[in-house]
Parts: structure tokens; C-alpha cells; sequence
């Protein structure tokens, strides 16, 4: 089970890496870094990524639903666990947000969120270069790293 600087190590082990996180999305606070950052400023770079994750986690628009349910408007059926709160929950009392993926001209950006025992407010954050990273690979790879984690 990778620690924090372990699981970096890995992340950066991917095609297209430039740099990687773990952040605590509602502190804004980073846990670990490495390699660059699109800003040359870590600590800034985490702070605006959690702005993004916390807004995505929290939102009730990306609250997962059940069976032709929707976030907008719709009402998730009895018995589903939905409170209808905006608390950003799923069904199983975890997060309904696994990733975010912001593109841009240069790269990507791709934010996913661990699981915890106590308050799941990490995720990891990785910044992929656009000619050289593969989205799809990165993202599971991250996946698999999140679920290994030891905090």
C-alpha cells in the first residue's frame, strides 16, 4: 500500500506527466506534490483546484440518481438514500463524483477523488501534457492508485 510520496512517484510514472497532488479539497490545503505546476506555485494550484473539486463534490446538479432520475429538477425515487440536501452524496453515502476532467489547449488536468474511512475530502490531481498523455490511462491508473492509498 503506496503512502502519499509513493503514490505520486507512480502518477508521474505516466506518459505525459508534468506534475501531480494530493489535496484536500475542503482545506485547499496540499498533502503531497511533485514535479511542476501549471502556475510555478504548488500551494496556488491547489487552492484553485479545490475551489473546482469542492463546487463539483458539493453541487447538487452532479449528485448521482437512479433510473431516469435526474439531477435537475427530477426527484430520486423512495427508498433511493437521496436526501435532496445538495450535500453531494450518492446512494451508498460516498461521494457521486469519481473525476473531474478540465481540457485545455496544452493539457489536461484530471482531479479524482479517494474514498476514505473518515471524510473523503482528498483527491488526487494530475496535469497531463495534451501530445503526450493518454486520458483514458491516466484515468485509470489514478483510480487504482486512490483505491491503494494509505493516508
Amino acid at each position: 500500500m503506496p503512502g502519499i510520496d509513493e503514490c505520486l512517484l507512480e502518477a508521474m510514472r505516466l506518459p505525459g506527466a508534468l506534475g501531480a497532488g494530493v489535496v484536500d479539497w475542503t482545506s485547499g490545503l496540499t498533502l503531497g506534490t511533485i514535479g511542476q505546476s501549471p502556475n510555478d506555485d504548488h500551494e496556488a494550484t491547489a487552492a484553485e483546484t479545490a475551489e473546482l473539486a469542492r463546487m463539483a463534490a458539493e453541487h447538487p446538479a452532479f449528485r448521482a440518481t437512479a433510473f431516469g432520475a435526474t439531477a435537475f429538477g427530477g426527484t430520486a425515487p423512495a427508498g433511493s438514500g437521496e436526501s435532496g440536501d445538495g450535500s453531494g452524496d450518492g446512494n451508498d453515502g460516498g461521494l457521486s463524483v469519481e473525476d473531474v476532467i478540465v481540457t485545455t489547449r496544452t493539457g489536461y488536468h484530471l482531479l479524482h477523488f479517494v474514498e476514505t474511512t473518515f471524510d473523503s475530502s482528498v483527491f488526487l490531481h494530475l496535469w497531463l501534457n495534451r501530445d503526450e498523455g493518454n486520458l483514458a490511462l491516466a484515468r485509470l491508473r489514478l483510480r487504482d492508485l486512490a483505491e491503494r492509498l494509505v493516508l
